[in-house]
This record gives structure tokens, sequence and C-alpha cells, in this order.
């Protein structure tokens, strides 16, 4: 299943601007569509959108959010395994992996590129130890 667009699009772009996978199409100031098979049900697009014209796989809309209130993953270096898993499940390519523990040769996964990050959460659902939680952006 995937999102879809309704009539009340009034072709801003900005869901074809933020899909990590290209699958909205549309021309400026016409309504937009998403691709069944494209589609991998992250949400941005609904997110985004200011006409709430976007549904959900269920059929309710999406409410648009503020970028800035959007969740971010936050990782437990605790219980990383520094599998990188995350960092391999991320569409948008907003995580990297680096040092992060004094005496630890193990590179850890972090935010490197916050502005790309949707919040899909694809992140932490990969997460085979549960290290990756999203939280709202600290202040």
């Amino acid at each position: 299943m995937a999102f879809f667009i309704t009539s009340s699009c009034t072709g801003c772009t900005a869901c074809k601007i933020i899909c990590p996978t290209s699958a909205v199409s549309g021309e400026k100031k016409q309504q937009h569509a998403i691709c069944n098979t494209a589609c991998i049900d992250c949400g941005a697009c609904g997110r985004i959108c200011p006409a709430g014209a976007v549904t959900n796989p269920f059929g309710r809309i999406v409410s648009k959010i503020p970028k800035k209130n959007w969740v971010r993953p936050y990782f437990n270096l605790d219980l990383c395994m520094a599998c990188n898993i995350c960092v391999e499940a991320c569409p948008a390519n907003a995580l990297d992996i680096t040092l992060q523990k004094i005496k630890d040769l193990h590179p850890y996964p972090f935010l490197a590129r916050e502005a790309h990050c949707m919040g899909c959460g694809f992140c932490a659902r990969a997460c085979p130890v549960d290290a990756v939680t999203l939280k709202e952006r600290n202040p």
C-alpha cells in the first residue's frame, strides 16, 4: 500500500521535492500522483503538504507538521552493536558512522545530515537491538 494524493493538491511540488525515491510525479500547479511501486511509505509527503492533500495507506489525511517538529533518530551507544544496519536503512542518506567512544574502535551511527532526515523511522525499525529511538528535536 502507498500514500495517495487527493484532488485537494495545489501542485506546490513540496511532496515531489522531499520524496527520497522520486515516487511523486506531477507538474507545478497541477495535481500530483504517487507511484505505488516506488513509494516506500515514509510519510514525508504528507507531513510536508501545506494543502492536506495526502492520505496514508489507510485512507486518512496526513496532518502537516512543521519540519522543525519532525522526530529525529537518537542512538543509545550502550546498546548499539555498530552493525550499521540503521545507516543502510535510511532512504534519505541522513546517517553516517564515526568513532564516538573513547578507547573504542567501533564506528557508531549518528545523524550526519539533519536537513535530510524525514523522521520516517526506518532506522529505528531496522535496528536489531532497539538502540535507535525517534524523538523530537532538541531546542
